[in-house]
């Protein structure tokens, strides 16, 4: 039998798709105070005059060939899918691009915005910083010489399964002061923070006669304070509900970075490295916030609903020891202090 060999042949004519320029509307001039807030999370003079400021030059292309993104339009592109959680295609519906553009500008800015970290996410440095925070946490339940609530949270990816544990540091004000992001969700929290800068920091001794306060998910150290598993004095109690007062400062910074960026409760559906750099860059994104005084914004049924989910995941309990070394800091404020309240 033959074949014609001209029918197989792959040599023929393909039709190039022709390119497309869509409307990109300028969402600073079409949306007013509200419903800009309500679709970027931020307001048009924090997203203008600071984050914008920051990054612009580094987002920015370095011709406008072929109708390239301005660097704010990259940086609202982005802003929309963090406020949103939504896919890929739909930010690139709203910016007026392709999904693969949506795709290569949310990484883009993103990497820019972690960028950022040094000067937004960062522990005390000087004694006046670590005097400020002793007191700001005293003030919430009177428990001295806390500087830092430590605690890590699961994150979604895009199978719906949590890929990422991240581990952050909060202050008083719900301000990220330090964060790891590199984790799979199956590490241990107590082994995140063994493996991190912070633990080599406190090990060094960089803040002498301080403590960071952790839930049971930790092992007792001189410098991370957890609960009593079974509290028996009226001092011990009073410890117990101290501690937990000044760690749910932790609790609810994650709970007010997910309202601020839903993406973050509802699932990141991205590669892994582009989803660590989300991570850290809503990190800084809410720093930003906090330091601009801006609300929090509200948020959906489904979108609360995922993130009380990602809250209610079990803690796995670290075993209690009295009385030793590790316990040493502990032992020495119920002692010396919750026992003659």
């Amino acid at each position: 039998m033959d074949y014609d060999i001209n029918a197989y042949s792959s040599d023929e004519e393909i039709i190039r798709r022709p390119k497309i320029i869509r409307y990109r509307q300028n969402y600073f001039e079409e949306y007013d105070g509200y419903d800009f807030f309500t679709r970027f999370r931020l307001t048009k003079r924090t997203v203008e005059n600071v984050i914008l400021n920051e990054i612009e030059d580094i987002i920015s292309h370095p011709t406008n060939r072929n109708d390239c993104l301005s660097a704010s339009q990259q940086l609202l592109l982005t802003l929309n899918f963090f406020a949103n959680g939504s896919f890929l295609r739909c930010a690139g519906d709203f910016g007026g691009v392709s999904t693969l553009t949506a795709c290569t500008t949310v990484k883009r800015v993103s990497v820019a915005l972690a960028g950022l970290r040094p000067r937004y996410i960062k522990m005390p440095s000087t004694d006046e910083e670590i005097f400020e925070l002793r007191q700001n946490f005293y003030n919430i339940a009177r428990l001295p010489r806390c500087i830092a609530a430590i605690d890590s949270e699961l994150f979604r990816n895009r199978k719906q399964f949590f890929s990422f544990n991240v581990q952050t540091v909060s202050d008083p004000h719900l301000k990220i002061r330090n964060i790891v992001a590199r984790w799979p969700g199956s590490a241990h929290d107590s082994h995140i923070f063994r493996n991190s800068n912070l633990c080599a920091m406190f090990e060094r001794g960089s803040y002498p006669g301080s403590f960071m306060v952790g839930d049971s998910g930790y092992g007792v150290k001189p410098y991370l304070i957890t609960p009593l598993a079974n509290p028996r004095t009226p001092g011990e109690i009073l410890f117990n509900e101290a501690q937990i007062r000044t760690r749910n400062v932790v609790e609810r910074q994650y709970g007010v970075w997910k309202r601020r960026f839903p993406s973050l409760a509802m699932g990141l559906r991205t590669s892994l490295d582009t989803t660590q750099a989300i991570i850290v860059a809503a990190a800084v994104l809410h720093n930003i916030a906090c330091d601009e005084n801006e609300v929090i914004p509200p948020v959906s049924e489904d979108e609360e609903a995922a993130i009380n989910f990602a809250n209610n995941v079990d803690i796995q309990h670290i075993p209690d020891h009295r009385h030793n070394i590790t316990t040493s800091t502990r032992d020495g404020l119920i002692n010396d202090y919750f026992n003659r309240l």
